[in-house]
């Protein structure tokens, strides 16, 4: 069964950059134009196993936001969001060039959302059993609450999505997740961030 949910990870995202890649040239044009700056950004994140790889996305704040204010966490009206950044994160296009991620088999279209390095150094035993799928663009604790429930609510939630994994549950997902983005539900939250602080606070949404 998972050789099948990979297949659909192939095709779904093959599909998506094909369908995608005028909205991406606009989308970067965009970008440039409003801040300086790349048009992507590059995090490392934590895989499956742990394994780390380095995440897509489009810039939505000013060059090198993590090393001002509030570090990996944003705030609702955070200052470093540019003016292009707000509608790209309110529309969870920012989060679009994760189907390269999915491509390369790094993430999945469902999966538990990839996390910091440093949070899964602080996971116990059984929070650890979160890496046993690959991270995914979506997943059931987003929507069950995104970022409005408090992480260890959230790891749970993801928990539960492995230990009752099939693909008509990432069916499910993948149509919850087209509606509560299309309401824009979730994006900032007011539940406690992800682990252990690092300048985390709440009422924000990752990096």
């Amino acid at each position: 069964m998972l050789c099948i949910k990979r297949s659909v990870d192939i095709v779904g995202s093959s599909i998506g950059l094909l369908i995608l890649l005028p909205l991406f040239l606009i989308v970067a044009l965009v970008i440039r134009m409003d801040s300086p700056g790349p048009v992507f950004f590059l995090q490392e994140r934590s895989g499956i196993g742990g394994k780390k790889f380095r995440i897509y996305k489009f810039r939505t704040m000013v060059d090198g936001a993590e090393k001002i204010g509030a570090g990996y966490a944003v705030e609702r009206e955070d200052e470093r969001i540019t003016r292009s950044g707000k509608f790209l994160r309110r529309s969870s296009i920012d989060e679009l060039p994760q189907l390269i991620n999915v491509l390369k088999g790094e993430m999945s279209l469902v999966g538990p959302r990839p996390t910091l390095p440093y949070q899964v150094e602080g996971y116990t035993d059984r929070q650890r059993g979160r890496l046993k799928m690959s991270p995914g663009m979506t997943g059931w604790a987003q929507v069950n609450g995104r970022n409005i429930i408090d992480w260890p609510e959230r790891i749970e939630l993801d928990l539960w999505y492995i230990e009752n994994w099939s693909l008509w549950l990432d069916f499910k997902i993948l149509l919850r997740t087209m509606f509560m983005v299309f309401l824009g539900k979730g994006i900032y939250g007011g539940g406690r961030r992800e682990g252990r602080s690092r300048k985390s606070t709440g009422g924000t949404k990752p990096m």
